[in-house]
Formats: C-alpha cells, sequence, structure tokens
C-alpha cells in the first residue's frame, strides 16, 4: 500500500467552524433554490412568518431524533434545547423515534407541516448514507429537507475487543490479512460508523465479516463483551469505555488529534493513509416548504446557543466540536458527502433493504 494514497473519493471540504457567528448568510434550501427572504442587520425581514423577528412561537417545537436516548444526537440537542427554547419562548421537546435505521422518523419530519414547529435532529448517516444505500427510501433529502444549521463534528474512534492480539491498527491490518473473512466487524448497516469500516477495508484490501446490530450502544457492547472484534463509533459513545480499559482504542477518524485524548494517533498517522477521516455529523433540517425566513430565525438561536462558553464546555466534554454553519453552507456540505459516500457504496456494491 502506497503511504501516500489518500482516502477515496473527490477531495472533501471541511465546514469553518463558526461558534459565535451570526446567521446572517442567505439562506437557500439544499435543492438550491434562491430564497426571497433577507436577513437585515439585528433582525429579519420576516414579516407573517410564525417566527417572525424575535416573536415567541405558537406552541413548543418538537425536535425529532430518530435513534433512542442516549446517543449522539439525543446528547446534543438535550444540552441546546433550553437554550433554545429560552429563545423561542416555547418549551423544545425532544420526540425519540428509532427505526428502519433512522429512516422512520426523518420520514416523519419529511411528512410534517412546514409551519416551523417541527424539526429533525440526526446525523450523516441517517441524511446520506440511508439514502444511497436504500433504493426505496421513503424520502430525498435535496426535496423533503431544508437545512438549517451543521450542528457540530464528532471523530469515530476504532476500538478493538481487549483479547485481540493486536496493539495498534499497522496489527489489526496485518491480522485481518492473516485471517481473512474471520474478524467480525460489529456496525449497525447502513449507517456512517459502517461507510467507515468500509472506507478502511478499500483502502487496506481487508475482509472480515459484518455483524448487524441494533445501533452503536449495541455495537459497543458486543465488542466489549468478545462477539466481536472491532468496532468505529463516535467518540461521545466510546471515549469513557476506552479510557476505562473496556476497549482498546487504537486510532481516532478525525485530521488531527483531539486535545480530550492527545496520546491518541489519527488513523491517518496510524494506517499510514493520507486524508482518512471519518466521523459522526450532526445536523439540524426542517420540512423542505418550511419558508426561508424560519430556518433563518431557527439558525441563528441555533448558532447563538451553541456560541454559549457553557455549551462549548460541555460539547468539548464530549469530544465533539461545534460548527453552526448557515443554512446555505450546510445545503452544499450535504451535496458534497453525498458525493463522497456514494463513490464507497458504489466501490462496495452497497444496496440494502430494511
Amino acid at each position: 500500500m502506497d503511504p501516500k494514497k489518500t482516502a477515496s473519493g473527490p477531495a472533501r471540504r471541511q465546514p469553518r467552524v463558526r461558534l459565535a457567528a451570526s446567521a446572517s448568510a442567505a439562506c437557500a434550501t439544499f435543492a438550491g433554490v434562491a430564497t426571497s427572504a433577507m436577513l437585515a442587520a439585528g433582525g429579519l425581514l420576516a414579516a407573517g412568518s410564525v417566527l417572525a423577528a424575535d416573536a415567541p412561537m405558537s406552541r413548543p417545537l418538537r425536535v425529532v431524533v430518530p435513534y433512542p436516548p442516549g446517543g449522539t444526537s439525543d446528547a446534543q440537542i438535550r444540552i441546546i434545547g433550553p437554550k433554545l427554547s429560552e429563545a423561542i419562548g416555547q418549551p423544545v421537546l425532544v420526540d425519540n423515534r428509532p427505526g428502519a435505521s433512522g429512516m422512520l422518523g426523518a420520514e416523519m419530519v419529511a411528512r410534517s407541516s412546514p409551519d416551523g414547529h417541527t424539526m429533525l435532529m440526526t446525523d450523516v448517516g441517517n441524511l446520506i448514507m440511508t439514502a444511497i444505500v436504500h433504493p426505496n427510501a421513503p424520502y430525498v433529502v435535496a426535496r423533503d429537507f431544508a437545512p438549517v444549521t451543521l450542528v457540530s463534528f464528532t471523530p469515530h474512534l476504532l476500538g478493538v475487543f481487549p483479547g485481540l492480539p493486536v496493539q495498534t491498527v499497522a496489527d489489526l491490518v496485518k491480522h485481518a490479512r492473516a485471517h481473512p473473512g474471520k474478524l467480525n466487524f460489529a456496525t449497525s448497516l447502513g449507517g456512517a460508523t459502517h461507510f467507515a469500516g468500509l472506507l478502511f477495508a478499500q483502502h487496506h484490501g481487508l475482509q472480515w465479516v459484518e455483524i448487524p446490530t441494533k445501533g452503536g450502544t449495541d455495537s459497543i457492547t458486543q465488542v466489549m463483551g468478545g462477539q466481536s472484534d472491532f468496532v468505529f463509533n463516535s467518540m461521545v459513545s466510546m471515549m469513557p469505555q476506552g479510557k476505562a480499559g473496556k476497549l482498546r482504542i487504537l486510532a481516532v477518524t478525525s485530521p488531527k488529534r483531539v486535545p480530550q485524548w492527545t496520546e491518541l494517533p489519527t488513523m491517518a498517522e496510524a494506517s499510514g493513509i493520507a486524508g482518512f477521516s471519518t466521523g459522526s455529523w450532526q445536523g439540524i433540517v426542517m420540512p423542505a416548504k418550511v419558508a426561508p425566513a424560519v430556518a433563518a430565525r431557527v439558525n441563528r438561536e441555533l448558532v447563538r446557543a451553541l456560541g454559549m462558553q457553557d455549551v462549548r464546555d460541555r460539547y468539548f466534554a464530549l469530544g465533539t466540536e461545534i460548527v453552526a454553519n448557515s443554512p446555505a453552507e450546510f445545503g452544499t456540505w450535504l451535496r458534497e458527502e453525498h458525493v463522497r459516500w456514494s463513490v464507497v457504496a458504489k466501490k462496495a456494491n452497497l444496496k440494502m433493504s430494511f
């Protein structure tokens, strides 16, 4: 393997980190339709919308999380939810709707009224990977959702069962090559962590057995118990188990080492493959026909909340980097990620049914 080889797919642009940015960028839907509402300095020209200027909402805001409680999306929205509630003058209700690899909750939001009172807090696996591998997905992101903001990036960790005779990523590659098709990879099929494993296998020419799980927590539990050999999963979920010695963590998939665990090498360092970067990107979208001024107002309040020091401190403790970009920037990022991961899926000939 050429040590200078880069990750497959087109070069990707990292979203700008904007901890205290304003939502003054033009608001566009993911489909690229220009909006008629413009943000004014210090306010919104949104007469008649349900969230005009700083007016309180008329009823609670429902945030659908398409996964069980305790996961990355759930943990993050529960941190910023109270801040958002204060800003809009209504409770923010977290509605966990797991099922069908996140499609159940996502479809619910896509089909809900675009009145500004329902939004989806989810990850790249739900918005991009699931749609790529499922030919009959019940929604099309570009058609059915309006981007609000890319909230954060949490890198994956690569962890192995402590009883596996490997200490480094190089050891794991060597062990997998010596035992083709024997290692068990615990993963939620079709999600971001599954794609991280595919990318790793494609780079190194490895073969293993994929063990389907119900989600990240189940995958981690299987590896800790020795039912599976290794796992890619969110740093939020895996760092505590790694620090406690219940998993042996080999690398982090971020472009740079993380300050929460400085001695942990990146996958690029540990595998010799420049540009290897995967992770859990959390984002918020609303139904596609929501008024642009409404999405812009919600974006502004979310960006404001994500810039608060206590929120930043809690996200840092989770191992998460805040992004907080504009709707237009999030829409561009979604398009680029769809292209990137479509390449990986095509190379793996990956199609699934749920």
